[in-house]
């Protein structure tokens, strides 16, 4: 077995409305995702990377993981994602990373709601 590194964990999530409510609760469903779906404890979160479309400005989403997933210690950054005409609207992206033993292949990214269209190629199938 190979030795713990850190690996990124990529996700993304589409809210319908620039809310307070709608980014923490999306934000939330997202980070819980990806928590379940590599097997993870908040132990092993090194830190997360947070974008947000231009469209995007009522709330940071590192309120979410602190306030629902407890994430007091982790280091939390948001920023505002390239604004590229034409693409996907109210979509909060985010970088997670972790100290796992898993291979690039074993980590499972997440991405829900319309945001699956992002990157079709890393879905389950």
């Amino acid at each position: 077995m190979a030795g713990t590194c850190v690996r990124g964990i990529r996700g993304a999530i589409t809210v319908e409305r620039n809310t307070a409510e709608d980014i923490i609760q999306a934000t939330g469903e997202l980070l819980q995702a990806i928590m379940v779906e590599n097997e993870l404890n908040p132990e092993d979160i090194a830190s997360a990377f947070f974008t947000v479309t231009a469209d995007l400005n009522a709330e940071f989403p590192a309120t979410a993981a602190r306030e629902l997933l407890g994430w007091k210690y982790v280091p939390l950054l948001c920023a505002r994602e390239i604004d590229v005409p034409g693409r996907l609207p109210r979509c909060i992206r985010v970088l997670v990373h972790v100290n796992t033993t898993r291979s690039q292949r074993e980590i499972k990214h997440v991405y829900l709601r319309e945001a699956t269209s992002l990157r079709n190629d890393l879905l389950p199938r």
